[in-house]
Protein backbone atom coordinates (compact mmCIF):
# COMPACT_ATOMS: atom_id res chain seq x y z
CA UNK A 1 0.00 0.00 0.00
CA UNK A 2 1.97 3.12 -0.81
CA UNK A 3 1.90 5.77 2.09
CA UNK A 4 0.29 8.35 0.33
CA UNK A 5 -2.93 6.62 -1.31
CA UNK A 6 -6.03 9.41 -1.96
CA UNK A 7 -3.93 12.33 -0.44
CA UNK A 8 -4.17 15.63 -2.60
CA UNK A 9 -1.17 17.80 -1.89
CA UNK A 10 -0.12 21.49 -2.94
CA UNK A 11 3.48 21.91 -3.01
CA UNK A 12 4.90 26.04 -3.81
CA UNK A 13 7.82 26.22 -5.79
CA UNK A 14 7.48 22.97 -7.45
CA UNK A 15 8.40 23.49 -11.23
CA UNK A 16 11.70 22.56 -10.30
CA UNK A 17 14.59 21.35 -7.87
CA UNK A 18 13.84 19.98 -4.33
CA UNK A 19 9.68 21.14 -5.09
CA UNK A 20 9.57 19.01 -8.31
CA UNK A 21 11.36 15.97 -6.18
CA UNK A 22 8.72 16.35 -3.66
CA UNK A 23 5.99 15.96 -5.81
CA UNK A 24 7.62 12.80 -7.96
CA UNK A 25 7.79 11.27 -4.51
CA UNK A 26 4.42 11.66 -3.92
CA UNK A 27 2.92 10.85 -7.08
CA UNK A 28 5.01 7.48 -6.76
CA UNK A 29 2.97 7.28 -2.98
CA UNK A 30 -0.14 7.48 -4.41
CA UNK A 31 -1.24 10.91 -4.37
CA UNK A 32 -2.53 14.07 -6.44
CA UNK A 33 -0.51 17.07 -6.58
CA UNK A 34 -0.40 21.11 -7.50
CA UNK A 35 2.73 22.18 -8.76
CA UNK A 36 2.41 25.63 -7.87
CA UNK A 37 4.85 28.25 -8.84
CA UNK A 38 5.42 31.48 -10.12
CA UNK A 39 7.02 30.42 -13.68
CA UNK A 40 3.46 28.93 -14.85
CA UNK A 41 5.10 27.73 -18.19
CA UNK A 42 8.01 25.98 -16.22
CA UNK A 43 4.94 24.62 -13.79
CA UNK A 44 2.35 23.56 -16.78
CA UNK A 45 5.94 21.42 -18.32
CA UNK A 46 6.73 19.40 -14.97
CA UNK A 47 2.91 18.81 -14.32
CA UNK A 48 3.06 17.36 -18.00
CA UNK A 49 6.07 15.56 -17.32
CA UNK A 50 5.09 13.82 -14.02
CA UNK A 51 2.06 12.53 -15.38
CA UNK A 52 -2.28 12.78 -14.65
CA UNK A 53 -1.80 13.03 -10.80
CA UNK A 54 0.05 16.34 -11.28
CA UNK A 55 -1.38 19.74 -11.78
CA UNK A 56 0.08 23.23 -12.87
CA UNK A 57 -1.20 26.28 -10.71
CA UNK A 58 -0.08 29.37 -10.77
CA UNK A 59 1.43 31.02 -7.63
CA UNK A 60 2.90 33.87 -6.13
CA UNK A 61 3.24 34.08 -2.16
CA UNK A 62 3.98 37.39 -2.05
CA UNK A 63 0.36 38.67 -2.98
CA UNK A 64 -2.50 37.21 -1.55
CA UNK A 65 -4.78 36.88 -4.27
CA UNK A 66 -2.98 34.64 -5.42
CA UNK A 67 -2.45 32.41 -2.46
CA UNK A 68 -6.17 32.27 -2.10
CA UNK A 69 -6.78 31.58 -5.77
CA UNK A 70 -4.29 29.00 -6.33
CA UNK A 71 -5.88 27.31 -3.12
CA UNK A 72 -9.34 27.44 -4.60
CA UNK A 73 -7.80 26.40 -7.80
CA UNK A 74 -6.34 23.55 -6.18
CA UNK A 75 -9.43 22.47 -4.01
CA UNK A 76 -11.59 22.83 -7.28
CA UNK A 77 -9.26 20.20 -9.40
CA UNK A 78 -8.21 18.13 -6.47
CA UNK A 79 -11.30 17.94 -4.40
CA UNK A 80 -9.15 18.78 -1.11
CA UNK A 81 -5.52 20.13 0.11
CA UNK A 82 -4.33 17.19 2.80
CA UNK A 83 -0.83 18.13 2.24
CA UNK A 84 1.38 21.65 2.14
CA UNK A 85 5.00 21.81 1.83
CA UNK A 86 5.92 25.86 1.45
CA UNK A 87 9.00 25.16 -0.27
CA UNK A 88 9.02 28.68 -2.08
CA UNK A 89 12.06 30.60 -1.25
CA UNK A 90 14.89 32.95 -2.22
CA UNK A 91 18.46 33.04 -1.37
CA UNK A 92 20.66 35.99 -0.58
CA UNK A 93 23.97 37.42 0.75
CA UNK A 94 25.92 40.39 1.23
CA UNK A 95 28.11 41.58 4.33
CA UNK A 96 26.12 43.20 6.91
CA UNK A 97 27.36 46.65 6.07
CA UNK A 98 26.01 46.26 2.49
CA UNK A 99 22.36 45.05 3.32
CA UNK A 100 19.97 46.39 1.24
CA UNK A 101 16.34 47.32 2.56
CA UNK A 102 14.57 46.40 -0.50
CA UNK A 103 16.20 42.79 -0.80
CA UNK A 104 15.87 42.27 2.65
CA UNK A 105 12.35 43.11 2.39
CA UNK A 106 11.60 40.48 -0.72
CA UNK A 107 13.35 38.08 0.90
CA UNK A 108 10.97 38.10 4.09
CA UNK A 109 8.43 38.59 2.04
CA UNK A 110 8.80 35.43 0.38
CA UNK A 111 10.37 33.05 2.56
CA UNK A 112 8.22 33.98 5.90
CA UNK A 113 5.01 36.06 4.66
CA UNK A 114 4.67 33.79 2.16
CA UNK A 115 5.37 30.61 4.04
CA UNK A 116 2.58 32.25 6.97
CA UNK A 117 0.03 33.03 4.49
CA UNK A 118 0.18 30.19 2.12
CA UNK A 119 0.15 28.01 5.64
CA UNK A 120 -3.04 30.32 6.87
CA UNK A 121 -4.92 29.70 3.73
CA UNK A 122 -4.54 26.30 3.33
CA UNK A 123 -4.99 25.45 7.34
CA UNK A 124 -8.22 27.42 6.91
CA UNK A 125 -9.47 25.09 3.97
CA UNK A 126 -8.21 22.02 6.40
CA UNK A 127 -10.37 23.31 9.41
CA UNK A 128 -13.37 24.12 7.74
CA UNK A 129 -13.54 20.73 5.96
CA UNK A 130 -12.48 18.94 9.10
CA UNK A 131 -9.07 17.48 7.37
CA UNK A 132 -6.81 16.13 9.65
CA UNK A 133 -3.87 17.87 7.43
CA UNK A 134 0.34 17.69 7.09
CA UNK A 135 1.99 21.24 6.77
CA UNK A 136 5.45 20.86 5.65
CA UNK A 137 7.61 24.15 5.79
CA UNK A 138 10.65 23.92 4.41
CA UNK A 139 13.51 25.87 6.52
CA UNK A 140 17.22 25.29 6.70
CA UNK A 141 20.43 24.13 8.13
CA UNK A 142 20.65 27.98 7.75
CA UNK A 143 18.28 28.82 10.38
CA UNK A 144 20.37 27.06 12.89
CA UNK A 145 23.11 29.83 13.10
CA UNK A 146 24.08 32.81 11.65
CA UNK A 147 26.71 33.00 8.70
CA UNK A 148 29.07 36.16 8.02
CA UNK A 149 27.50 36.71 4.62
CA UNK A 150 24.29 35.36 5.04
CA UNK A 151 22.44 37.35 7.69
CA UNK A 152 18.87 38.22 6.20
CA UNK A 153 19.07 34.57 4.80
CA UNK A 154 19.73 32.85 8.05
CA UNK A 155 17.19 34.76 9.67
CA UNK A 156 14.07 34.16 7.12
CA UNK A 157 14.64 30.60 7.94
CA UNK A 158 15.03 30.53 11.51
CA UNK A 159 11.81 32.00 11.10
CA UNK A 160 10.93 29.44 9.58
CA UNK A 161 11.68 27.08 12.85
CA UNK A 162 10.00 29.51 14.80
CA UNK A 163 6.62 29.69 12.32
CA UNK A 164 6.53 25.89 12.25
CA UNK A 165 6.71 25.22 16.18
CA UNK A 166 4.10 28.11 16.48
CA UNK A 167 1.74 27.46 13.97
CA UNK A 168 2.70 23.30 15.20
CA UNK A 169 1.32 23.92 18.89
CA UNK A 170 -1.61 26.22 17.40
CA UNK A 171 -3.21 23.85 14.86
CA UNK A 172 -2.51 20.42 16.35
CA UNK A 173 -5.74 21.33 18.23
CA UNK A 174 -7.59 20.88 15.15
CA UNK A 175 -5.44 17.71 14.19
CA UNK A 176 -2.89 19.24 11.61
CA UNK A 177 0.25 18.51 12.34
CA UNK A 178 2.47 21.04 11.19
CA UNK A 179 6.51 20.56 10.79
CA UNK A 180 9.51 21.64 9.05
CA UNK A 181 12.49 20.34 6.96
CA UNK A 182 15.92 21.54 7.47
CA UNK A 183 18.57 20.61 4.66
CA UNK A 184 21.84 21.48 3.97
CA UNK A 185 23.68 22.55 1.13
CA UNK A 186 21.54 20.97 -1.76
CA UNK A 187 22.98 20.72 -5.13
CA UNK A 188 21.06 21.96 -7.91
CA UNK A 189 20.36 25.08 -10.66
CA UNK A 190 19.86 26.96 -7.43
CA UNK A 191 23.53 26.95 -6.48
CA UNK A 192 24.57 28.70 -9.22
CA UNK A 193 23.31 32.07 -7.98
CA UNK A 194 24.47 31.13 -4.39
CA UNK A 195 28.10 30.17 -5.77
CA UNK A 196 27.69 33.66 -7.67
CA UNK A 197 27.23 35.43 -4.21
CA UNK A 198 30.56 33.59 -3.06
CA UNK A 199 32.59 34.58 -5.39
CA UNK A 200 31.91 38.45 -5.56
CA UNK A 201 32.00 38.55 -2.01
CA UNK A 202 35.07 36.01 -0.78
CA UNK A 203 36.86 36.44 -4.31
CA UNK A 204 36.27 32.83 -5.10
CA UNK A 205 36.48 31.38 -8.60
CA UNK A 206 33.19 30.01 -9.83
CA UNK A 207 32.42 26.73 -8.58
CA UNK A 208 35.51 27.42 -5.19
CA UNK A 209 32.53 27.68 -3.08
CA UNK A 210 30.42 24.98 -4.34
CA UNK A 211 33.65 22.32 -4.28
CA UNK A 212 34.03 23.48 -0.50
CA UNK A 213 30.80 22.97 0.83
CA UNK A 214 30.59 19.72 -0.54
CA UNK A 215 33.66 18.40 0.56
CA UNK A 216 32.88 19.74 4.11
CA UNK A 217 30.03 17.63 4.22
CA UNK A 218 30.38 14.98 7.15
CA UNK A 219 28.55 12.79 4.44
CA UNK A 220 31.13 13.49 1.50
CA UNK A 221 28.93 15.11 -1.17
CA UNK A 222 26.32 18.02 -0.77
CA UNK A 223 22.92 16.90 -0.82
CA UNK A 224 20.15 16.10 -3.81
CA UNK A 225 16.99 16.98 -4.02
CA UNK A 226 16.02 13.48 -3.65
CA UNK A 227 17.55 12.55 -0.16
CA UNK A 228 15.22 14.93 1.04
CA UNK A 229 11.97 13.19 -0.05
CA UNK A 230 11.95 10.28 2.51
CA UNK A 231 11.46 12.74 4.93
CA UNK A 232 9.33 14.82 3.09
CA UNK A 233 6.94 11.68 2.63
CA UNK A 234 7.25 10.30 6.51
CA UNK A 235 6.37 13.92 7.67
CA UNK A 236 3.12 13.68 5.46
CA UNK A 237 2.24 9.88 6.01
CA UNK A 238 0.02 8.62 8.74
CA UNK A 239 3.85 7.03 10.66
CA UNK A 240 3.82 10.62 11.80
CA UNK A 241 0.64 11.60 13.44
CA UNK A 242 2.02 12.34 16.97
CA UNK A 243 4.92 14.27 15.76
CA UNK A 244 4.24 18.05 16.06
CA UNK A 245 6.10 21.12 15.84
CA UNK A 246 9.12 20.02 14.99
CA UNK A 247 12.40 20.43 12.40
CA UNK A 248 14.03 17.86 11.28
CA UNK A 249 18.46 18.01 9.77
CA UNK A 250 18.56 15.70 6.65
CA UNK A 251 22.17 17.85 5.67
CA UNK A 252 24.34 14.58 5.80
CA UNK A 253 25.67 15.19 9.18
CA UNK A 254 26.33 19.17 8.98
CA UNK A 255 24.40 20.48 12.10
CA UNK A 256 22.88 18.52 15.16
CA UNK A 257 20.26 19.04 17.34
Amino acid sequence: MRRLGGKSALITGAARGIGRAFAEAYVREGARVAIADIDIARARETAAEIGDAAIAVELDVTRQDSIDAAVAETVAALGQIDILINNAAIFTAAPIVEIDRADYARTFDINVAGTLFTLQAVARHMIERGIKGRIINMASQAGRRGEPLVAVYCATKAAVISLTQSAGLNLIAHGINVNAIAPGVVDGEHWDGVDAFFAKYEGKAPGQKKREVGEAVPYGRMGRAEDLTGMAVFLASDEAEYIVAQCYNVDGGQWMS
